[in-house]
């Protein structure tokens, strides 16, 4: 292969690093209006009177808008970006009257500048009825306290949600007796775990800008990952057609997952709908920690039966999830605590999912790097290797009899064959590098200082099967180059690359001959988006099928000028040619040929869903220097071995991997979302909401242990999600045989080790 599995510059990496401008901000007209929003204080109220006469006096004031102005008893929608019909509730108001955690919306307000607009804030008079507050997600169900009572709530898809309970969604799967293998079994690991919600703290917060076009369509240009559903979204919020709103977007600034979600779009897209200005929203950081969609709070309870040799025999995994005041992406996020964690065990002979998402007073969650399989795994990956330490078994080697393999059925995966898999190269690989059998379990270092290792491993999907959506465009220009249009939306991962490097692979051309377009509703073929891991796979075995297809009728255009049956011709990269290479149409010629007196558009488009979502795997083991005294942990070293199939680009990957895993770190060690007794976010800054930095953490090493996926582009699966999930087992694990004491909470804080170390 010239292009794929090659380690191609990213397309847009000299704009980048020079600082051109190609984020939202850098492109929009200035000269429009400033949209903020007003806040609730309280966790749940009732606006029983706003008084918004003084604010609009305010010199440069366009409109303030309260709940008055969006009628209460229509339709409401939800912001999650998934496909229709959406499995997450719809239980939102533009604005709402009845407010439910601190920090949701009052008010909207929209003026000339920054100046006015705050100024006019706080001549806002808000009178509420404060309401008792679910603050605690144990009590949630069935608490007379309702967080959504309206009788306008709607469910449009089966997933046990029931309002009048808090309960947003419920699910129970399994095979197997359970509880009769679990009797059997030598030993049981019985525990309850517990991951605290984490925020993706992307460094372009969200932002949006609106306007209206000469045909009077609603124009949004948004840091989104989700172009088709935010305008599903907007359509719903607004109550206008679809066609008469067009989202596109530019650089983003990272997502994460956080941006699946239309967290901001509304707002200024309500502002332009109604005064035909155009408008713009950038939330503060403050608002992105205190108004977003961090990753779900859950809590796990796993039972885990295994014989004295360490074969796991059953899983029983329960699952309380916290959805916040709204569903969004509560019940899908989930399912996947246990399907993405309970397959790597092969040897299973039973197992049972049961799960709750419950609504409280908090702000909502929604989409995260990892989607539920971070929490999962933290809890059976943990669970496995307490298993591994009971039974005086090395974690390496209890996997190793228990992983699934290449070809197995994986009940728990949906009963899906585990079609392309090298876990047992990952395990082998991550066991050699890190110098295992030196290192484990623990080195006295001195001063009060040891070092230890653990490890954990991990699988995630390649799309959502027999859902998501990938599309691709492609034509030949005039000199032969070609334009590749997508509705994937790169948010710095590189996807724009990465499809390209796929289409050039097919047409046997240089990188710089494709050029690319990014997601607009208006011009890019229909594509579900950037999310769940499935750009490569799903929108990539688009972008080679849309290849093959421009490649033939590129053939039977050049057989033509040749004289030639289209049979007996040869793509040749720049040339259509006979087979013995004597006669010779080149790419530039058949392109020009093609733009008079021609009936072949030489251009293809193609959609394509997988059936299956074939998982990537990773095996990762964390060396963590522990002061026994101070209570501080370092991961000095972080070994990683990732099954992606292919890597499109392996430096590309290579990134995601380095960027999940200092993202699993900082969830195992330091990142949490608390409240106070009021409902109120208590880390809304970066000064208290703690993300490692590069000084955090010592040297990340990731390698690539390749199966081949004859479903993805030239053997490729995913690679985005599955890289954050093995830091949090690892580092806990590693923790354990530094301290001897065992966290089942993240994060592991140094007041906790340190009082471990006592």
């Amino acid at each position: 292969m010239k292009t794929v599995n090659q380690p191609m510059r990213k397309k847009d990496a000299m704009q980048l690093v020079t600082g051109q401008p190609v984020y939202m901000d850098d492109v929009i007209p200035q000269d429009c209006l400033i949209v903020k929003l007003l806040r609730s204080p309280h966790a749940n109220a009732i606006v029983q009177e706003i008084d918004t006469s003084r604010a609009l006096l305010v010199p440069g004031i366009e409109a303030i808008y309260t709940w008055k102005d969006v009628d209460q008893q229509g339709r409401r929608y939800t912001q999650a970006g998934q496909t229709y019909p959406e499995p997450s509730p719809y239980d939102r108001l533009v604005i709402d009257r009845h407010v439910r955690f601190a920090g949701d919306v009052v008010a909207i307000l929209a003026g000339k500048d920054e100046k006015c607009v705050d100024k006019a804030m706080k001549l806002i008079k808000v009178r509420y009825e404060v309401l008792p507050a679910v603050l605690d997600y144990h009590t949630a169900l069935d608490n007379p306290v309702l967080v959504h009572p309206e009788e306008n709530w709607e469910s449009l898809a089966p997933v046990g949600a029931d309002n009048k309970r808090n309960l947003c969604a419920h699910d129970e799967t399994g095979a197997g007796d359970i509880e009769a293998v679990l009797a059997g079994c030598d030993v049981v690991i019985d525990h309850t775990y517990h991951t605290r919600a984490c925020q993706q703290a992307m460094m372009e917060t969200f932002r949006t800008y609106c306007s209206i076009d000469a045909y009077g369509r609603l124009n949004v240009l948004s840091s989104t990952q989700i172009v088709f559903h935010c305008r599903r979204i907007l359509a719903n919020a607004l109550h206008i057609p679809k066609s008469m709103i067009r989202v596109a977007k530019p650089r983003i600034g990272g997502g994460f997952g956080a941006k699946q979600t239309s967290v901001c779009e509304v707002y200024p897209a309500f502002v332009t709908w109604k005064t035909k200005k155009p408008s713009k929203i950038i939330f503060s950081r403050y608002e992105s920690q205190i108004a977003s969609t961090p990753r779900h709070e859950m809590e796990l309870h796993v039972r885990l039966g295994a014989t004295k040799d360490g074969i796991v025999r059953g899983i029983d995994l329960y699952t309380l999830s916290n959805t916040g005041a709204y569903g969004e992406h509560g019940p899908t996020t989930v399912g996947l605590s246990g399907h993405k964690s309970i397959p790597l065990y092969g040897k299973a002979e039973a197992f049972r999912f049961v799960s709750d998402v419950v609504y409280t007073n908090h702000m909502s969650s929604g989409a995260y790097r990892g989607y539920g399989a971070t929490q999962g795994l933290f809890a059976v990956e943990s669970a496995v290797n307490e298993l591994a330490d009971k039974l005086g078994i090395d974690p390496f080697v209890i996997r190793q009899r228990n992983i699934v393999h290449e070809g197995d059925v994986m009940p728990a995966y949906y009963g899906q064959v585990n079609t392309s898999c090298a876990l047992d190269r990952c395990l082998q690989a991550v066991h050699d590098n890190i110098g295992w059998d030196e290192k484990y379990p623990v080195r006295d270092m001195g001063n009060g200082k040891v070092r230890a290792v653990g490890m954990g491993m991990a699988m995630q999907g390649s799309g959502i099967t027999s859902v998501d959506v990938g599309s691709a465009s492609l034509k030949i220009n005039d000199d032969g180059f070609y334009t590749l249009s997508i509705g994937a939306a790169d948010m710095g991962t590189g996807c724009d690359t990465i499809l390209a490097q796929i289409a050039a692979e097919v047409l046997e051309c240089p990188l710089d001959n494709v050029t690319v377009l990014g997601a607009d509703t208006d011009s890019s073929p229909y594509d579900s988006g950037s999310y769940a891991s499935s750009t490569t796979y799903v929108t990539g075995k688009a972008v080679e099928q849309c290849a093959e297809q421009l490649k033939q009728k590129i053939c039977q255009v050049g057989a033509g000028l040749l004289g030639l049956d289209e049979r007996v011709v040869v793509f040749a990269g720049d040339a259509v040619t006979s087979e013995d290479g004597t006669q010779r149409a080149t790419l530039a010629q058949i392109a020009a040929a093609s733009q008079c007196g021609s009936n072949t558009a030489l251009e293809a488009v193609v959609t394509h869903s997988s059936e299956i979502s074939p998982p990537p795997f990773m095996v990762g083991a964390a060396e963590v220097e522990v002061d026994l005294e101070t209570g501080e942990a370092q991961v000095i070293r972080y070994e990683a071995a990732v099954d992606c199939g292919t890597p499109v680009n392996p430096n590309l990957a290579r990134v995601q991997a380095e960027g999940g895993i200092l993202q699993g770190i900082g969830m195992a060690l330091t990142e949490n979302v608390t409240y106070d007794d009021r409902g109120m976010p208590q880390e809304n800054s970066l000064m208290q909401y703690k993300i490692p930095a590069r000084n955090d953490i010592g040297h990340i090493h990731v390698v690539f242990e390749s199966s081949y996926e004859g479903t993805g582009p030239f053997g490729a699966k995913s690679i985005g999600e599955v890289v954050i999930n093995t830091p949090l087992p690892a580092v806990a694990d590693a923790i354990y045989h530094a301290t001897h004491k065992r966290f089942y909470e993240l994060p592991i804080t140094r007041e906790q080790i340190a009082l471990a170390g006592q």
